[in-house]
């Protein structure tokens, strides 16, 4: 196949590069700084049709990862440009494909599973959110009598933007597929593995918050082999959720990262001195606050089998493989 990576420059685009190159398939990044790889890189900015409109031409998958990492302050200024390095490229790409005269046959774009609501444990809004029936959020709520920092509803209006900017458009000859994410893990410097790890490895990985709240997760191996599934699979489209079927709260979570890492304990960090945290280290406290009870319905109605559907086990995998990378 000939697959097109726009915006596959970050951790997850190379990630995905390497898995198809090596099982043969040709692999073109778009890329703003184009880089020596394996795989092909072509210029483009994201925002101007160009001599890279070419790779799409007969191409067989598009899978689109552009957008600045939501790993920093809101300020208006990184709002703007949250919105603008998401809805810009996907209009942009919208344009390009259904002009084409051999499109893509499949058009994977990326979205977020933050755009359900705030799934508080310990709560009625605890239950497990899949593409049928998970609720979208609107009014984010901590519990019945409290609302969540505006933040949070403003990132889930980001993603409603996006998804809109993807589906709104037509392109008659192209499957589409949101990919509503959850955390992936990899024993890579700068994933968040490599982010709690260190955490754990100080000492710090204890509870964060109250502990409660749900983390969704997946391992690499699973969500490249997931994009293959959805791209083989041609009943699959619209929104898919992109997570473990085992999420679980935070407590449990990160005492089995400990474990993992033979730690057996960890300092706890109470949501206050979260708050306080995320303002020295420039990033939303929301990214470990916000519970996500994530579930990949499509994946599994469709018969997909994961290779680490339980937290334990994928974390010793994730250690070892770091320690070996090391």
């Amino acid at each position: 196949m000939r697959i097109v990576i726009p915006g596959g420059s970050g951790q997850v685009g190379r990630m995905l590069a390497q898995f198809f190159q090596e099982r043969g398939h040709h692999v073109t990044v778009l890329t703003r700084g184009p880089y020596t790889a394996p795989w092909q890189t072509v210029h483009w900015d994201g925002k101007h049709m160009g001599p890279w409109i070419e790779t799409l031409e007969g191409a067989d998958v598009c899978i689109h990862l552009s957008g600045k990492s939501v790993n920093c302050r809101y300020t208006a200024k990184n709002r703007r440009e949250l919105w603008d390095s998401r809805i810009g490229p996907t209009r942009l790409l919208n344009e390009v494909i259904a002009g084409l005269a051999d499109p893509p046959r499949v058009w994977l774009n990326a979205s977020t599973a933050t755009i359900y609501r705030h799934a508080a444990s310990g709560t009625e809004f605890d239950r497990p959110m899949d593409e049928a029936k998970g609720e979208i959020g609107d009014v984010e709520l901590i519990s019945a009598r409290r609302r969540a920092p505006w933040k949070w509803n403003w990132t889930i209006r980001l993603v409603k933007d996006w998804e809109a900017a993807f589906f709104d458009a037509p392109t008659p000859r192209t499957r589409k597929i949101a990919l509503r994410t959850s955390l992936v893990f990899s024993p890579a410097p700068g994933n968040i593995f490599a982010v709690l790890s260190n955490l754990v490895r100080f000492g710090l990985g204890g509870t964060q918050g109250n502990g409660r709240q749900y983390v969704s997760w997946m391992h690499e191996a699973d969500y490249a082999r997931a994009i293959e599934f959805l791209i083989e699979h041609e009943e699959l489209d619209g929104p898919v959720n992109l997570a473990s079927p085992e999420p679980l709260p935070n407590r449990e979570f990160m005492a089995a990262l400990r474990d993992a890492w033979d730690v057996p304990n960890g300092l706890p960090a109470p949501a206050p001195l979260i708050r306080l945290g995320s303002l020295f280290l420039r990033t939303e406290p929301e990214l470990v606050l916000k519970s996500r009870r994530v579930i990949p319905g499509k994946l599994l109605n469709a018969g997909f089998r994961f290779e680490f559907p339980e937290w334990p086990e994928a974390a010793e995998d994730l250690v070892r493989r770091w320690r070996e990378r090391q």
